[in-house]
Formats: structure tokens, sequence, C-alpha cells
């Protein structure tokens, strides 16, 4: 089982049919590239994710 920080890399490899190892190997080299800037990408989506994880689970909890 692969360990994850937030799951970003996890959420995207699923939703676009690709290893999660792949996205996490793109995400490096994409970083030296662009000299670092993805990772503000990655906290907002990381964020972005917490939030659809607090609000389902909201619900599932007020309905369930």
């Amino acid at each position: 089982m692969e360990r994850r920080l937030f799951g970003v890399c996890s959420y995207l490899g699923e939703k676009m049919g690709v290893a999660s190892s792949r996205v996490r190997m793109y995400f490096i080299y994409l970083s030296f590239v662009a000299l670092g800037s993805p990772i503000i990408i990655y906290l907002f989506v990381a964020f972005w994710l917490n939030v659809k994880r607090y609000i389902k689970n909201r619900r599932d909890w007020i309905w369930g």
C-alpha cells in the first residue's frame, strides 16, 4: 500500500486513469523545471479535497 500525504496524486491518477506513482513522478519533474511553482497548485488541490471530504462526511452525518 502506498503512503500518501493529502491524496492529491492518488486522486488525480484515479481521475485520469494513470498510476498515482506516475503522477507523483511527473509532479516532481515539473516542480524542478518550474522552480517549485506546482507546489502551490498541489496545496490548493489538497485544500479543495479536504473541504470536499469534510462536506461529504458532514452530509453523511446529518442524513445518516
